[in-house]
């Protein structure tokens, strides 16, 4: 089992600066790093204070002068949001500039907030059109000269320039939920992130089984993808029985606040909304602090190994270590030390 950290600048009021926001992300990025982390992720979110992000790129371009091991993830970018060509190049530019580093998820995008700005107005459940015509183009512009005449793009003989470091371009993996989209990121040989969200470990499995489903589909493909799940992390001393408690709470917090998001009926006000209330959540109990104790990753450093290793067991190779919660910095900087001491070790 890898690990890695999913991470984004995370605001909930001005209270903390933009720059501290980005100081406090190359921390944590350098703390993974030094405990063993195989990867930093960053996604693209556009227009929002809570996950700050217009464009993974730069960011992780910083961070490759800054750390020396840990590979720099763009994950995921929104395939609608992207021209082929500027996919290929930025993400070749990024594998030039940390000497062979790169890697990128690309995602049909989820937000219809991001979609009626950034794309007309486009349906974010027809994103999955995008996607499967971005990624073969993009993995074809970094192999040499490529003529495009799809759907949504055309264009006539370019290539990726600067030509990625890596001799078979930086691996690729594909946001997954629905089976259509693991057969298809099977048949073409990329890898594959999942996001159980708030769902329990039941969905965890069921994932799995979608990927798995798509193995036997295609046995003319050599080997199998390698498969990350993401999941809320949150680990607290094993001497605070309620210890669980405030990290319970923080991420129905960030559950209440994305849902504020995707339901897409609120103005934001310089790039914030509030929380949906609690008593909209009456009827959904997975959300309550209680639920999240059992399906988020919360727990003691003995609990959460127990978690990762059922993971590991079901045929996941890297675990994501979500740290956007809306917990202080201190707060997630002790839980993610914690982890790195007393949980990575079990798994090396």
């Amino acid at each position: 089992m890898r690990f890695s950290l999913f991470v984004h600048m995370e605001r909930w009021n001005d209270e903390v600066p933009h720059q501290q926001a980005w100081d406090d992300l190359v921390e944590l990025t350098q703390l993974a790093e030094e405990g063993g982390f195989s990867t930093v992720w960053i996604g693209e979110h556009h227009a929002m204070e809570f996950t700050a992000s217009p464009s993974p790129f730069p960011q992780l371009a910083y961070l490759a002068a800054k750390t020396e091991r840990i590979r720099l993830g763009a994950g995921t970018v929104i395939a609608p949001f992207w021209h082929p060509v500027r996919a290929a190049g930025e993400t070749a530019l990024l594998d030039v500039i940390s000497k062979g580093r790169a890697e990128i998820g690309v995602a049909r995008g989820a937000y219809q907030f991001e979609f009626d700005r950034l794309a007309g107005g486009l349906s974010a459940r027809d994103g999955g059109s995008y996607l499967r015509e971005l990624v073969p183009a993009m993995v074809k512009l970094w192999e040499g000269d490529y003529a495009h005449d799809g759907e949504h793009w055309q264009f006539p003989t370019s290539t990726a320039v600067p030509n990625p470091v890596q001799q078979s371009g930086p691996p690729v993996w594909i946001a997954a939920r629905d089976p259509n989209t693991h057969d298809w990121a099977v048949e073409h040989g990329y890898n594959i992130m999942v996001t159980p969200l708030s769902k329990d470990d039941d969905e965890v499995v069921d994932l799995m089984n979608k990927v798995n489903t798509a193995v036997a589909n295609h046995p003319e493909v050599e080997g199998r993808p390698e498969v990350m799940v993401l999941r809320h992390t949150i680990v607290h001393p094993a001497d605070e029985p309620e210890g669980w408690r405030p990290g319970a709470e923080a991420i129905n917090r960030y559950y209440r606040t994305f849902g504020a998001w995707a339901s897409n009926k609120q103005t934001p006000e310089r790039g914030f909304l509030e929380p949906l209330p609690e008593a909209d959540f009456a009827d959904k109990p997975e959300y309550s602090p209680e639920a999240l104790h059992r399906s988020a990753i919360i727990g003691t450093p003995e609990e959460v190994t127990a978690r990762v290793r059922s993971y590991e067991e079901l045929g996941y190779t890297e675990f994501g270590f979500w740290i956007d919660n809306s917990m202080t910095h201190a707060e997630k900087r002790a839980s993610l030390e914690l982890f790195l001491r007393e949980v990575v070790p079990n798994f090396q």
